[in-house]
């Protein structure tokens, strides 16, 4: 009987073990909560979602508000780690930051690395160009030409785009995320290949100027959401805040605000 009583409390252990190895585990979130802060990874290049203002060292943009309700909501604050698109997976990998915001993209890559959070967005590549040369780059046929200027930002999804599609046109690298625009608009290339939502925001910004080409019907699928550092908490949370943003108006509101 003795035998009997001592096994079944051995298996009742053995199996309460895990839950409460879990339950005196950490969760990311749980971190950033007791931390106070919450790590939000930047590029301050990409309007309408981030920009950085040397001048007042501080980011504005559709994910610097999306970021501060975010922080408001874990009842944190934001600390901004401003990183670049080359060095963004090194630096997520490094985890400097819980979360990558600013316009990213979601990649198989990237998501061997961490979790997305659920899309805020659905989009593709498509072309901004002059306004005067915009019924000449309609198709990726039409854009790889010998003559043809291509110009991207190195080290994110734009350059892989446009290195995989285009074999015969020139492309050239921009390091300024900021000023690439005025290349096209100068003379100094003919179009750049980036998301449709920003080559809507260029178009506003330069008038009769640059054109975004077929917004509407991009050259591929395309996602944005919120790159998180791997933990299911984490992710939870941030895809429950997302669903009560949509669904009561506020998400909307910021978007609004910054792309109409």
């Amino acid at each position: 009987m003795l035998r009997i009583l001592a096994g079944l409390l051995a298996t009742v252990l053995l199996a309460a073990s895990p839950a409460a190895a879990q339950s005196t585990s950490s969760s990311r979130l749980d971190e950033i909560v007791q931390r106070g802060t919450l790590r939000v990874g930047m590029t301050g290049d990409y309007l309408p979602f981030t920009a950085f203002d040397q001048t007042t060292s501080a980011f504005r943009g559709f994910d610097v508000d999306m970021a501060e309700a975010l922080a408001k909501a874990l009842g944190v604050k934001v600390d901004y780690v401003r990183t670049s698109w080359p060095q963004l997976m090194k630096d997520f990998e490094a985890d400097k930051f819980d979360v990558a915001m600013g316009g990213v993209s979601i990649t198989l890559d990237r998501q061997k690395k961490g979790l997305f959070s659920s899309p805020i967005m659905r989009e593709g590549k498509t072309p901004i160009a002059r306004c005067a040369d915009k019924e000449k780059f309609d198709s990726l046929a039409d854009i790889d030409k010998p003559g043809t200027r291509v110009i991207v930002n190195p080290g994110g999804t734009n350059e892989r785009f446009a290195r995989a599609h285009v074999k015969i046109a020139e492309i050239t690298t921009h390091n300024d995320n900021v000023t690439i625009f005025d290349e096209i608009a100068n003379g100094h290339a003919d179009l750049m290949m980036t998301d449709a939502s920003e080559t809507l925001y260029q178009q506003k910004l330069h008038p009769g100027v640059l054109c975004a080409i077929h917004p509407t019907k991009p050259f591929d699928f395309a996602e944005k959401a919120y790159w998180l550092q791997r933990d299911i908490a984490l992710k939870q949370f941030v895809d429950q805040w997302l669903h009560i943003k949509m669904e009561d108006g506020s998400f909307r509101d910021v978007y609004r605000k910054w792309f109409d």
